[in-house]
């Protein structure tokens, strides 16, 4: 039973609310649509970059009490301890009181705009910050971006639905949330805007821009205001770009992209791991806790988010990543730390698939960071200490690394360029960032046509948020489309019924089924010209002789672009739906492609 004094607070929050909602009811009822838009992606900013603040203070403090542990109680693996608990709470809040499912990822954003017209649920609002606060701020090896981008998608999605706005102006919203998210997320507007406009949206009109670039700034203003630059990710230390060091640039690329295809493929194998058994969900998520918690015990720096370890690489520190693990004791020896950094590489899909798959919430946006920077400093330093060059900045190399990764990983360049760019204080990395992000998502892209986010949906021919006609192609719901309520014909029947429905129906073809409706042939109006006009043929002719033999028929659970290929195979303004081997029902090849033009009109945002 709550106390009397949290019942007050809980009644002061709630009148509080009821009178924001009716003042901003009252500006909707005075201002123009595109005032009261800009005054939203303002209040969808703000609300995400509170969320952001929880989220980013609640992380940092558990790894600054992890710390404290593992330093002055004498307990140096106790951080193995702490995912442990925090993966099983997140199964216990999702089971007692998320109705036992959470949908995870970022992908769930491109789902919601390619087919449900920008639609979250209510709970996506918190669900993914106490969950992903849980796991990653218990130090699950994940990372807090995509939660963020979500609960922002989903501030955006149920603001504009709350105030009845429009189709097109609640996936702009859902768009302001996620740009509002990864700007206050690492006070980073541009890479917001960027990251909104080529992963989200990947069509918008220049005019769109506007509301994005007001979200994604509102949301760094406020993550500047209100977090420490010990919370957020930032660099200062870089050193001017070299011309003489393109060619290790390009060898990062080349070596960034081969990484991305590595983390990707294993994460899902990983991932899928836990899913091919059933297990009890506490049972999953103690037995992948374990064997998480025994990965963090021989590799410390796997714990969380790993943005303090990314700080020490850059500050010239790497040594510091052994402290308190068994290698500790050779934490001079530069080649034990080269050769302890590069197997972490390799090691931190395995313990993100893990803390994902045993049921934690989380994302892959900071370990893209986290792999990508200890690339760089492997490459870097490889080339130091093997004597082919000795004067590599390693600051520069674990910065632009995490560009490589980040553009590998996502299928997003701009956003890997930018984002480095700005959390480094400026731009003189900005040549061999562009040439690292480049290369790396070409050779990425050669493996995997798919981002990392966009693979599980394409693989299930929903969504390719790549191209925006198959987005809305692929986003018609087929089985509206289909007529139903249709005549059929058996071969028992007579001619004359056959006529008599071409008169009184506007159906131009039928289908002759049998007893137990599989389809046998077909009755096209085309075909008949030639008997229904003949009376001989009338009157001694059968169903059996005028009909047609099936050539194209159209499965339910069949693909849109299938659907479409079928048409253009069969030649056919009208095609039969077959539903488990049994006639279901017509589709009309022109219905289909005026629904496709009424919502790609309703999706051009402007």
């Amino acid at each position: 039973m709550p106390t009397r004094k949290t019942a007050t607070v809980l009644l002061f929050l709630r009148k509080n609310l009821r009178r924001l909602e009716a003042l901003f009811f009252g500006a909707k009822a005075v201002l123009s649509e595109r005032s009261f838009l800009y005054l939203s992606c303002v209040a969808v900013a703000i609300s995400c970059a509170l969320a952001v603040i929880v989220l980013k203070h609640f992380a940092h403090h558990v790894f600054l009490m992890a710390t404290y542990v593992n330093q002055y109680l004498k307990l140096p693996y106790a951080n193995s301890i702490f995912p442990i608990i925090g993966i099983v709470f997140t199964v216990f809040v999702i089971r007692k009181f998320l109705d036992g499912s959470l949908e995870k990822g970022s992908s769930q954003i491109l789902y919601a705009v390619a087919k449900k017209g920008g639609i979250l649920p209510k709970k996506q609002m918190y669900a993914q910050i106490i969950t992903s606060s849980l796991t990653v701020g218990m130090g699950g090896s994940a990372g807090l971006e995509s939660p963020i981008t979500i609960t922002g998608a989903a501030f955006g999605s149920n603001y504009a639905q709350k105030y009845k706005l429009s189709q097109k102006d609640r996936i702009l919203l859902l768009a302001c949330g996620v740009a509002a998210g990864i700007g206050a997320a690492f006070n980073a507007p541009i890479a917001g805007v960027l990251f909104a406009i080529e992963v989200v949206l990947t069509d918008v009109s220049i005019s769109a821009f506007i509301p994005i670039m007001i979200a994604a700034a509102t949301g760094a203003l406020a993550s500047n205001v209100l977090l420490s630059q010990d919370i957020l990710l930032s660099f200062k230390a870089i050193k001017p770009f070299d011309y003489h060091n393109i060619p290790y640039y390009i060898l990062l690329g080349i070596v960034a992209g081969l990484v991305s295809v590595y983390h990707a493929r294993n994460f899902r194998r990983v991932e899928h791991f836990f899913h091919r058994y059933r297990l009890n969900s506490y049972r999953r998520a103690l037995i992948g806790a374990l064997m998480l918690a025994v990965l963090i015990f021989f590799f410390p720096t796997l714990f969380g988010e790993g943005y303090e370890s990314i700080k020490s690489l850059s500050n010239a520190q790497p040594e510091v990543l052994l402290n308190n693990t068994l290698l500790e004791p050779l934490k001079s020896n530069e080649w034990v730390v080269l050769a302890f950094v590069g197997v972490v590489i390799f090691l931190k899909s395995i313990a993100t698939g893990l803390t994902l798959g045993s049921g934690g919430n989380g994302g892959n946006f900071a370990p893209s960071l986290f792999v990508g920077s200890y690339l760089g400093f492997v490459v870097a330093k490889t080339m130091d200490l093997t004597g082919i060059h000795h004067d590599l900045p390693l600051a520069n190399f674990t910065m632009v690394g995490m560009a490589g990764i980040l553009s590998g990983l996502f299928h997003a360049p701009l956003t890997a360029i930018f984002l480095i760019g700005e959390i480094t204080g400026g731009y003189d990395l900005m040549v061999p960032l562009m040439m690292v992000s480049s290369i790396s998502f070409a050779v990425s892209r050669k493996f995997e046509k798919h981002s990392m986010d966009v693979k599980a949906l394409a693989d299930k021919g929903e969504v390719f948020t790549g191209d925006k006609d198959k987005n809305v192609l692929l986003g018609i719901d087929f089985l509206s489309q289909v007529q139903t309520e249709t005549r059929t014909f058996q071969r028992t029947d007579t001619v004359e019924a056959v006529i008599e429905a071409l008169q009184t129906s506007k159906q131009s073809l039928f289908a002759v089924v049998d007893e137990k409706q599989r389809v046998v042939g077909i009755l096209d109006f085309q075909h008949l010209k030639t008997f229904i006009f003949n009376t001989y043929r009338v009157k001694f002719g059968s169903i059996e002789e005028w009909m047609q033999p099936v050539d194209t028929v159209i499965h339910h659970d069949d693909g849109m672009e299938l659907i479409m290929e079928k048409f253009e195979h069969a030649q056919r303004p009208t095609l039969i739906v077959l539903k488990s081997g049994k006639y279901y029902g017509l589709v009309d090849k022109c219905a289909l492609l005026e629904t496709y033009r009424s919502t790609l009109k309703g999706l051009v945002i402007e």
